[in-house]
């Protein structure tokens, strides 16, 4: 099974045929988008559906509906399986700035429960509370026992990715506030701690690992913000993650991960 998180921006508009060229490339059996602006008509999620070759229905495409943001715009969640999925249920209380997926679908017999989510943009502490809210959901036994995996744009950085020693500096000059200053990890940390495991650090095929470059030109700074994360169980069915160059599709890298 191969799982695959992408942030479109802003609803893809005028890059939505390169955005359905690459999903078709990697033809993903679980993906799962951020920052579907504009598909509540239902369209776009079924062109996407039809470029991974997944049935069309609401067993295999979820609409996950966001809160608004200040400015109105909706930020949704959707997700595509080509597998039937058993159970869809749709999150979006107030803690979260967007929403969370949660399904369920088989792998070889056995329930696997994906969470996809958006976290917070602009406030680390906003995150953390977010994170803890995700986790709530989250049994510690079934979770122990279990197959998961938390997919998306977390919009928090991982002290395990191999940024320099200058971090902090660099985001200053760049004028990157989000992840504070110094720069913080709380919320990763936060999700390592329950036991959630970095697909892309475990097992990665390509010494690529940022998701996106944040800043104006002449002063960017390579990041990384989109994970597959995954439970105890399925970290072992692993067999490979990287991350998918989408060149001018978005201003996110993909992301995907293998499991047997």
């Amino acid at each position: 099974m191969k799982i695959m998180t992408f942030n479109i921006l802003f609803g893809g508009e005028d890059r939505f045929d390169a955005i359905l060229a690459i999903v078709a490339a990697a033809r993903p059996d679980l993906l799962v988008l951020q920052e579907c602006v504009g598909w509540e008509d239902g369209a776009r999620l079924r062109a996407v559906a039809d470029a991974v070759g997944a049935p069309a229905g609401e067993r295999h495409a979820v609409f996950g509906r966001a809160n608004p943001r200040p400015n109105g715009r909706r930020n949704h969640v959707v997700v595509v399986s080509r597998a039937p999925l058993a159970q869809a249920r749709v999150h979006a209380p107030e803690t979260l700035a967007h929403c969370l997926v949660e399904v369920e679908l088989s792998l070889a017999g056995e329930p696997l429960v994906v969470l996809g989510t958006h976290l917070n943009a602009g406030s680390e502490d906003r995150r953390i509370s977010e994170a803890r809210w995700l986790l709530s959901l989250v049994p510690p036994a079934r979770f122990a026992a279990g197959l998961w995996a938390l997919v998306g744009d977390l919009n928090a950085l991982s002290r395990r990715d191999p940024y320099p020693a200058d971090l902090d500096a660099r985001l200053a000059t760049a004028g990157i506030e989000k992840y504070g200053s110094p720069p913080r990890f709380d919320t990763m940390d936060t999700l390592e701690a329950f036991g959630w495991t970095d697909a892309l650090l475990l097992r990665p095929s390509s010494s690529r690992w940022a998701t996106a470059l944040r800043g104006p030109a002449g002063a960017q700074v390579e990041t990384r913000t989109d994970y597959v994360l995954l439970s105890p169980r399925l970290s072992g069915r692993l067999s490979m993650a990287d991350v998918i160059d989408v060149d001018a599709a978005s201003d996110h890298n993909a992301v995907v991960a293998d499991l047997a």
